[in-house]
């Protein structure tokens, strides 16, 4: 095998406020609380990889992300970034879970890797740019009325498809789906996202009351704890069922596929610790026969570039939750994935992950550099 061997690591904190507060079942969020991973190798090559960090799912917070930055770039520091499946192992064996600022370490790997064999990040991951990638926009929980009218807006901004966060309460939460229907007809793909917000007999009810509205599929209807329930949501909804906070690595996929939970996986790299292990849940997924959605949490254009090569490599991955970048008051990113006023996505077609972050933007950071 051919050698890249870590030389540097660098570690930046990436607070950046969001254009409005953006409110989930699991609570409200102001900022992305993001971190940058940048490896330097020995062969001059630099790769970029970025995390967000999401609390009441992966356990991580920026502050613990980039403490444990730091024990996973000490461990890294003179192996090959080549060999991306010594250094996920490695990254296991030094602690446990940290899925986040893993995901950070492993992008930032294929970006090297990609690099040095002169290969656009999806073609190294043996992939063909021969599909469109077309974002959802996520309304917000909040008042129905204002839910409604700010799906209109999304329709009117040109978005295709759009995303609702529920999870709070049955009367409510029909009451949000039939506002936004009467508000926008029954045109418009709507997916549904409930954040583990609905107890198994809630969500059977509401699903069963939501069939009638095009609802494309409903994303984690019950606490993540709960999943050898989840075939029961699944058994009586008219509505696909989708696991996401229930599966985090191919481990997981593998358990919810044995007991028939679900009929879909949302894969985002910050749960499955990167590239590596999500290509694991698609083969899983693959070999099933499964759909996939790839969604974040709330990365920058960094990640999500990230996310946009790796959705290249599966026709099953037909679903894409791309859009919390356009929801940034700020835009750190070089290069990286484009949108149109569709909601179309374009790859770049340079050679690695095709994005970079701004240096007078890093200069502004919290830094910690491990050589």
């Amino acid at each position: 095998m051919a050698e890249a061997i870590i030389k540097q690591i660098e570690i930046y904190k990436s607070p950046i406020r969001l254009k409005e507060t953006f409110v989930t079942s699991l609570g409200p969020l102001d900022f992305a609380e993001n971190v940058i991973v940048i490896i330097k190798t020995n062969n001059g090559i630099t790769g970029f990889g970025e995390c967000s960090p999401f609390m009441s799912i992966n356990g991580e917070s920026m502050d613990t992300c980039y403490v444990v930055a730091q024990y996973l770039a000490k461990s890294l520091i003179g192996k090959n970034a080549l060999d991306i499946e010594q250094c996920s192992l490695l990254m296991d064996k030094t602690i446990f879970a940290n899925t986040s600022i893993k995901s950070a370490f492993d992008i930032a790997l294929y970006d090297i890797a990609s690099q040095q064999a002169g290969l656009p990040l999806y073609r190294f991951l043996s992939g063909t740019n021969n599909k469109k990638i077309i974002t959802d926009y996520t309304v917000s929980i909040g008042k129905a009325t204002k839910m409604a009218n700010d799906a209109q807006k999304i329709i009117d901004n040109g978005f295709q498809f759009i995303k609702v966060k529920l999870g709070e309460s049955k009367e409510k939460d029909i009451e949000r789906i039939q506002l936004m229907r009467a508000k926008i007809g029954m045109d418009t793909p709507i997916r549904i996202d409930a954040n583990q917000g609905w107890s198994v007999n809630d969500a059977i009810e509401i699903l069963k009351e939501l069939g009638q509205y095009n609802i494309q599929h409903c994303e984690e209807p019950i606490a993540r704890w709960n999943y050898m329930e989840m075939k029961k949501v699944k058994e009586q909804s008219p509505i696909p069922i989708m696991a996401d906070e229930s599966c985090l690595d191919h481990n997981d996929a593998k358990r919810l596929i044995d007991l028939g939970a679900c009929d879909m996986f949302n894969i985002k790299l910050g749960k499955s610790s990167g590239i590596f292990k999500a290509k694991k849940i698609i083969a899983l997924a693959n070999a099933a026969g499964m759909k996939l959605q790839l969604g974040g949490f709330l990365e920058s254009r960094l990640a999500f570039t990230a996310a946009a090569h790796l959705a290249l490599t599966s026709d099953n991955i037909i679903h894409f939750d791309f859009d919390t970048p356009l929801m940034f008051v700020e835009d750190p990113v070089i290069g990286g994935i484009s949108f149109d006023n569709k909601g179309m996505i374009t790859v770049p077609e340079t050679n690695g992950l095709g994005a970079t972050v701004d240096e007078n933007y890093l200069s502004k950071q919290t830094k910690q550099m491990i050589n």
